[in-house]
Parts: structure tokens; sequence; C-alpha cells
């Protein structure tokens, strides 16, 4: 078992001032309040797994690493430059709703600079031997964040650029894992004609949400072109839970990466498919989000010399996504540490998992396995 000793938890408290304003959740303020809560997307929920990490059970085995401003053209690696133009314009017109769900403000430019720079600054630490396994705490999410198209709270796609940048640093090919309780369909729409990257989204089966979000995140979107067969989603029923995502793992991640042999892994970390989180409630809880954490860490030592860089996406309970957070380093770290959950848990919902799982082992065939079988191993 590869050693970490600690885990770097790149960290940029510039992040923290992207200002998402009051909210109805996470639509526009409703007139009928006299006071709106916060966005949904507010620095509460980094801070509080900012503090769990450097206060709670695990506070020995991590260290806080900083992180940096991306430079335009480093984003550019993965988006259009009139887009990151257009992003950065509209700060500078004092920002405003971009999407139904998605805001800026005056302010926002230098912290979604440094939410990509983070990632990529966990990334170089992998990337340069540094530590085998690091993670981006940062936020706003990116995911969402196609190549000319902001939305779900995203503008900027660390998780892209973490790729992008372990495939020019000469890695041959790098896996995507995703269990954002949302389609990671920016990523998808980034590397859908790619057959370098292989992206893996765990997801409620949600569908397109509009213009903003046209990928529905189901079986048929597999790839195209040149990736055909590269993109791999998993659409899971409304409360599937702990279950139906180790499943997932077991049946679907790690086929896949037994054949396309990533020689890095990149994780898309989000804890919101929790119980009580507002945006996903598909009752994950802390020993699920431990038993992901650890099948990363089996991939990473099965498939890429123990290398893995995890870039953090939603969780909007801030009293229970930073425990969630804390059960995947847990698992990550691979010891003996379990904090127990301190809030009651949902039992799984397993009705219909079976027959989900089928549909997806039809996917993969021996016929698909083999197109996305490393070179000779195809």
């Amino acid at each position: 078992m590869t050693r970490i000793d600690p885990l770097p938890i790149h960290f940029d408290a510039r992040v923290l001032d992207h200002d998402t304003g009051p909210a109805l959740h996470e639509a526009a303020p409703s007139p009928w309040f006299a006071a709106n809560e916060p966005h949904t997307e507010g620095r509460l929920r980094i801070e509080r797994m900012h503090d769990i990490l450097a206060r709670g059970p695990v506070s020995d085995a991590v260290r806080f690493a900083p992180g940096r401003l991306a430079a335009e053209e480093e984003l550019a690696a993965v988006h259009d430059a009139a887009y990151i133009e257009e992003v950065r314009r509209a700060t500078e017109r004092g920002g405003g709703w971009v999407t139904g769900t998605t805001r800026l403000s005056a302010g926002s430019y230098a912290p979604l600079l440094a939410a990509a720079g983070t990632a990529l600054a966990a990334a170089e630490t992998v990337l340069s031997g540094a530590a085998p396994l690091a993670y981006a705490l940062t936020r706003p999410p990116g995911h969402h964040a196609q190549r000319a198209q902001a939305d779900g709270y995203c503008f900027f796609n660390g998780a892209a650029l973490a790729a992008d940048a372990a495939r020019r640093a000469g890695i041959e090919r790098v896996l995507v894992v995703d269990w954002d309780v949302h389609h990671g369909n920016g990523t998808q729409d980034i590397f859908y004609e790619r057959d370098d990257v292989l992206t893996v989204s765990l997801h409620m089966d949600h569908g397109a949400w509009g213009p903003s979000h046209p990928q529905t995140g189901r079986l048929e979107e597999r790839g195209a072109g040149a990736g055909a067969g590269f993109t791999q989603n998993v659409p899971l029923p409304l409360g599937a839970g702990n279950t139906a995502y180790l499943r997932a793992f077991d049946e679907v991640v790690a086929p896949l990466a037994e054949r396309f042999r990533p020689g890095m892994i990149v994780c898309a970390s989000g804890q919101d498919a929790s119980a009580y989180d507002p945006n996903g409630r598909h009752n994950v809880s802390m020993p699920g989000f431990r038993g992901i954490g650890r099948r990363v860490r089996e991939l990473a030592e099965r498939h890429s010399e123990g290398r893995a860089i995890l870039v953090q996406e939603g969780g909007y309970n801030p009293s229970y996504a930073p425990y969630c957070l804390l059960a995947t380093v847990e698992g990550l770290l691979g010891g003996a540490s379990e904090t127990p959950d301190p809030l009651a848990y949902v039992p799984d919902q397993l009705l219909g998992l079976d027959a989900r799982f089928a549909e997806i082992a039809a996917e993969l065939s021996p016929e698909r396995l083999a197109r996305v079988g490393a070179p000779g191993a195809r």
C-alpha cells in the first residue's frame, strides 16, 4: 500500500470571496420574503469542510498546501478563449445571474481563477511525485462547466483541467470518475470526442435541464468520433443510497479501469448525494463516502501507481457535507479510522437497482470493453 504521509489538501482562501448573494435556494430571491437566505453554493460549506479536516480526527494525517491563480492561457486548454473573456467581462460589469441557478459577483473573477488554479496545484503535486494523492478543496464546483457554457454554479472545470494537465505531462490515459449527485456534463462535453480520457459519471437520473445543460447523462451518451465508447454514464434512481454507489464502483468503474489501464485517476468529488443535501437526497451516508474513498485508493494502487487527483465538487448541507468529506478522506487514507455518523441515516433504496445494473452491464459487453482497452489489451 502506498504510504500517504500526510495527504496534501490544497486550499486557497481567495475562493471564499466568490459572492453568490441572496437567493431562494439556488434561484433569484423571492419578492414575497422580507429576508432571503444565502445562495446554496456559499462559502460556509467550504469553510466547514476546511474546519473538519484541520480540527477533526484526521488532522494529523493531512497537511494544507497552497493553491494559486490559474492563467487564462491554462484555462484555454479546456475552455474556449471567447468564453473565458465572456466570464471575465461579466464580472467587470458587476456580475449577475448567468443562468437560472448560477451567479457571479463583481469580485468573482479572482476566486474563479483561484478555484481552477487550486485544482491545477493539486495536479502538479501528484504529477511531480511530491505525493501520490492530493485533494483540491475549492469552490465554486466545476464539473458542469462545458467548453463554452457555465451552469450549475460552475464556470471553469477543475477536474477537466487536472485531467488535461496529466495528459500534457505525458500520462497516456486518464480516467475521470465523478460521484457528484449531478451528471458531470461539462467534463463529458470537454472530452466527448477523445479516447485518451475515459469519463465515468455516477449521478441521479435527472436528465437534461435546458439549453445550458442539454446532456441527459443517460446510457446512450457514449462519446463520439474517436471518443465513441469513452463516456460512461451511470444514472441512478432517486434515493439509491450507499449500495448503489459502491456497486457502481465495483461493477462499472472497476471493469472499465481494468480494460482502460489509466496512468492517472482524476476524481470529481462531490458530497451532495447525501441524505441531507438540499440538491441531492440520494441517501449516501458517511459509510458510503468512506467506501468510495477506499475504492479510489484501491483503483489507484492497481492502475496508476497509487496516484489520484481529487477536486471538490458539490456538497451543500454545511452541517453534514463536511462529515461526508471527512469520511471520503478516511477512505483515501486507508486506515482504521471510522468516525461515527453524527446524524440519523436513511436506509438504502434498493428497488430497481438490479434492473438498472443489468441494463448497464449490457453496455459493458466484451466489444465495449475491448473498445476502451489500452493499446495491447484491445
